[in-house]
């Protein structure tokens, strides 16, 4: 098993709903964890957040350099040559974290999958793969990883909520790779949702806002 590193913010209340946050490249579980106060939800709700911190690898595309991530990265064009190997770890790993969170009595249809970058390629792959359907996921300027074998993976859950937001001017994770991932999703009748907003790569808040409202409704809140 996987060492888990996370942080944790619990409602006032006892949790009956969890989100669990995945970041980006390089970063850790402190790099969204302000978020929770931004989404817009009523003050006594009842949602745990967790936010993992990723394992540190050498990236292949940094020189080899140590950095948290959940998967390498070969080339500048990732969907060129794939980490599987990387990938089903690091979907092994959130799982962990999704079976801590029925341990503490969270059914699966009230955990939600979120991330940013790779973090939001983890939570897509993860979502999709999950052998019971969860609330949804939300997918901050990601694709879905593996994306080539689609077709033979048998993805699930077809009816699960999936909001997926890009930057018109992501230099780093290209607009086409996110819009392609939805496309391909909404062609074989997925419940996708997508959303474009003019920035680079990074988080804005008027897409705060709209992640705040679908996680409401995901949760019930609304």
């Amino acid at each position: 098993m996987t060492k888990r590193e996370y942080l944790v913010s619990e409602p006032q209340g006892t949790a009956t709903a969890s989100v669990i946050w995945l970041h980006g490249l390089g970063a850790d579980g402190k790099d969204f964890a302000g978020i929770v106060d931004q989404l817009g939800l009523p003050k006594d709700h009842s949602v745990r957040f967790i936010f993992p911190s990723a394992p540190f690898m050498n990236i292949t595309i940094n020189n080899g350099m140590l950095m948290r991530a959940w998967y390498d990265i070969y080339d500048l064009n990732m969907l060129a040559r794939e980490d599987m190997q990387g990938v089903k770890k690091s979907q092994q790993h959130i799982e962990e974290f999704i079976a801590h969170e029925l341990e503490l009595g969270i059914p699966s249809n009230k955990i939600l999958l979120a991330g940013f970058s790779q973090g939001g390629a983890m939570a897509l792959y993860t979502a999709l793969n999950y052998a019971r359907p969860l609330c949804g996921a939300i997918v901050l300027s990601a694709y879905l990883p593996l994306s080539n074998t689609f077709a033979q993976q048998q993805f699930k859950h077809t009816q699960m909520p999936i909001f997926m937001a890009h930057g018109l001017y992501d230099p780093v994770v290209p607009y086409s790779f996110g819009l392609d991932s939805y496309n391909m999703l909404k062609q074989n009748d997925y419940n996708a949702e997508w959303f474009s907003y003019p920035m680079p790569h990074t988080v804005c808040l008027e897409e705060i806002a709209d992640i705040g409202e679908f996680m409401q409704e995901c949760l019930c809140y609304a």
